[in-house]
């Protein structure tokens, strides 16, 4: 048990310290009596002087001289401001504020999926509802161009601007993680989605779409490889920053010999950095996860009454509420991969097990085949695998929320771990009490078949839970090799220094002797009390905390681009360019604002 730490002189706290490049960057100097940064713009006192601090300060409150990117032009602006000579902020024209709109619209129709040709049809949305509400203002839609041209270069325009503020940066990243994501298609073509989830020196976690990769032109693993490569560079990132690598587990990305990851891999080697590590469950969990456990081919038979329902029970009412369903996931009209997608959910399987009486009904009144409803196998079979998928579903909604950091999310596959002992052992004694929908076939079935008869076979489905430790056990094999450093980072009061890296020991026996940081630990999450840890007096665990705060803890962003894509999928197997799906992705992901006036005005940074 951790006893009360001895007190001693608190360390200067290094990320609090002012920085001279700050100058320039947020137009903020150090004050005379030294605390805080005190902006030369507002003349206003920046208290709590980390980095995300001041940055949010200048971003918050003055985007406008961000127009001042030349370091000739940055140099002369600070050296103005110092002397009290405040550059007057110049008002958008009436055309730039039609351009402001104009931009706006299209970063809306982006979000939304809508097509380019949309836009004219907002237009006129406006103009009757002006005419008829505001009719003096009717002028003012004059200069606001919505073309499908105008708009799809807007759109483009935006993406640069983004792109522009995510390499900037990354600059400042002292550690950062990919995840590489081959699920995603458009039409008939498959698309790699790579993510970049980087870490700054105030442990300012940062997670963003870096670029996508069309794989039926890049079919190799050679080519992926170099794609990749020519993108981080692009970005100014490093492979000796390189942390972790979170992908899907196909054989494109891990396989043994000839896998994106072995390559990826040898590629970061070097004598100044970790080696990388790898882990390929977090992606699309559920949906990968469905091929180890569907023993009878389920799924397949189920996507065909779930077409037939949508072709000739659209207006039935029991199926209305698995109709709005499917509609909210990949919209009216019927996709083949995204119907299969969507009932390789947990949540999609519970609710189609729920109506098995309904569809079989439905299936007797416009002939159609049902001889799976009187298969005893097939029966216990789609049980099973609701409850299953139904297990797997929670632990992936676990795992979707961001920002509690990759220890968090490895206890919780930990723990998902020791319940697939359990179910195993509980089927191996045909308990029933986690699985509800199998015990509520087997329940059915016995009212039925002779008491003699046997049901279903345990050893059937022990062999699929088995099967499935074992692929979490080569998924997650990565996470147990650096499981000391995860238990450092997540509780370093409470870990044993001689369970610690030699390396690390006097400055985690420092650490926990020290009853301020102990006071702060207490009060404060971890990413707070990490950032404002002096890196002067604690660099080996401040190095630690960068590199495991950099490995993605979540699978948000990856669902978040997959939602955009399923429900847009229409849309988006219109003609586009791989440039213009690349915009409508970033858009569709990221946290970061559009420096909207550098847009209006033309003063789009130049990219890499």
């Amino acid at each position: 048990m951790f006893m009360t730490p001895k007190r001693s002189k608190m360390e200067v706290d290094e990320s609090r310290v002012f920085r001279a490049e700050w100058t320039q960057r947020y137009l903020v100097v150090e004050p005379p009596e030294g605390e805080g940064a005190l902006c030369l713009v507002c003349r206003r006192l920046v208290v709590a002087t980390r980095e995300r601090d001041v940055r949010r300060h200048y971003e918050a409150e003055h985007d406008y001289y961000e127009r001042y990117v030349a370091e000739g032009e940055r140099a002369a602006l600070v050296e103005r401001l110092q002397q009290g000579d405040l550059p007057v902020v110049t008002p958008l024209t009436p055309e730039e504020r039609a351009a402001r709109a104009g931009l706006g619209l299209a970063r809306l129709l982006a979000l939304k999926g809508r097509g380019w040709g949309e836009g004219d049809f907002v237009y006129q949305c406006m103009e009757v509802m002006l005419r008829d509400v505001l009719p003096e203002h009717v002028s003012a839609l004059d200069g606001v161009d919505l073309s499908p041209e105008v708009t799809r270069q807007r759109v483009l325009n935006i993406n640069k601007n983004l792109r522009s503020q995510l390499f900037n940066r990354a600059k400042d990243f002292k550690a950062y993680s990919l995840a590489l994501d081959d699920q995603a298609f458009v039409a008939y073509e498959n698309y790699l989605l790579v993510f970049v989830r980087g870490v700054g020196q105030d442990l300012e976690v940062q997670e963003e779409l870096l670029t996508i990769i069309n794989l039926t032109r890049h079919f190799s693993v050679g080519a992926l490889m170099a794609a990749i490569l020519e993108a981080l560079q692009t970005a100014g990132l490093s492979l000796q920053r390189m942390v972790g690598l979170t992908t899907t587990h196909t054989l494109r990305m891990i396989g043994e010999n000839s896998g994106l990851v072995s390559y990826m891999r040898e590629k970061a080697v070097s004598p100044n950095c970790w080696n990388v590590i790898h882990y390929s469950g977090f992606l699309h969990l559920e949906l990968l996860s469905s091929y180890d456990v569907d023993v009878n081919q389920i799924i397949n038979t189920i996507s065909e009454w779930i077409v037939l329902i949508k072709t000739r029970g659209v207006r039935r009412p029991e199926f209305q509420a698995l109709l709005t369903e499917s509609e909210s996931e990949h919209g009216e009209r019927v996709n083949g991969r995204c119907l299969n997608n969507w009932l390789r959910r947990g949540k999609t399987l519970k609710l189609i097990f729920s109506l098995r009486k309904e569809i079989e009904a439905f299936l007797v009144s416009i002939g159609a085949t049902t001889v799976h409803f009187t298969d005893k196998q097939w029966l216990c079979d789609f049980g099973f695998l609701v409850d299953i998928m139904d297990h797997l579903r929670e632990l992936s909604e676990l795992l979707r929320v961001s920002k509690v950091f990759a220890a968090a999310a490895f206890d919780h596959i930990c723990t998902f771990e020791v319940k697939l002992s359990l179910l195993q052992r509980h089927i191996e004694e045909k308990n029933l009490t986690h699985f509800a929908a199998f015990r509520e076939v087997v329940d059915e079935l016995k009212q039925h078949l002779k008491e003699e008869q046997k049901i279903f076979d345990p050893d059937r489905y022990q062999v699929v839970i088995c099967r499935l430790q074992k692929e979490f056990e080569r998924h997650f094999k990565d996470l147990r090799f650096i499981k000391k450093d995860l238990e450092l980072f997540a509780n370093p009061f409470n870990f044993k220094p001689e369970y610690a890296p030699i390396s690390v020991r006097v400055e985690l026996t420092k650490l926990q002797a020290n009853t301020n940081l102990w006071n702060e630990y207490r009060v404060k999450d971890l990413g707070q009390f990490y950032a404002g840890l002096s890196a002067e007096s604690y660099p080996i665990i401040k190095g630690v905390a960068c590199k495991v705060a950099s490995l993605f803890d979540s699978n948000e962003i990856c669902e978040k681009a997959f939602s955009y894509l399923t429900r847009n999928q229409h849309t988006l197997s219109q003609p586009l360019t791989d440039e213009h799906l690349h915009a409508l992705f970033r858009i569709a992901t990221t946290e970061i604002e559009p420096h909207w006036d550098d847009l209006v005005r033309g003063r789009n940074e130049p990219n890499p």
